[in-house]
């Protein structure tokens, strides 16, 4: 059965790296999305890896979602704080949904404490740096019951 995670990036993530590494650190857009990659081979998944910073093109990526994606793993930066469209969108998807924020959204300046996406998502993973785009792409897989036998049983499946 083929699998495809969608990984969905916001507005200024194409500058990772480079914009306020304080928040955000040194690590690029390329190295997460070829850590996704690798990853989702490890998982025999697809990756879908894309980033915009514009709202109706994430919208629309969201909307193609709905038919191509088993799950939707999306940064989406400052359209967090403010779109009801993306918000709206997300609603529309039925699949498993993982908000990820490189930096710790609660701890920062009062624009970026509040998304507004987060009751429309199935779990949201902050303040673990890029290695949370594993995380929920580790999540969407454990839920999918996607994660190789190989492993653990406590990584498999959690607290039971």
């Amino acid at each position: 059965m083929h699998k495809k995670f969608m990984i969905l990036n916001g507005s200024n993530l194409n500058l990772l790296g480079e914009r306020e590494p304080e928040h955000y650190g040194y690590t690029t857009l390329a190295a997460i999305e070829q850590s996704c990659v690798e990853f989702g081979g490890l998982l025999g998944v697809e990756v879908d890896f894309r980033q915009t910073n514009h709202e109706g093109v994430l919208i629309d990526s969201i909307h193609e979602a709905r038919k191509t994606a088993d799950a939707i793993v999306i940064n989406p930066a400052g359209f967090s704080f403010k779109s009801v469209s993306v918000m709206d969108a997300l609603k529309a998807y039925d699949g498993l949904k993982f908000e990820v924020h490189i930096s710790n959204i609660h701890a920062r300046d009062i624009h970026h404490q509040h998304s507004i996406l987060s009751h429309v998502v199935t779990g949201v993973i902050c303040g673990l740096g890029p290695y949370g785009y594993i995380v929920g792409m580790q999540t969407a897989a454990q839920k999918l019951g996607l994660l190789p036998d190989g492993l653990p049983e406590i990584i498999r499946t959690g607290p039971q």
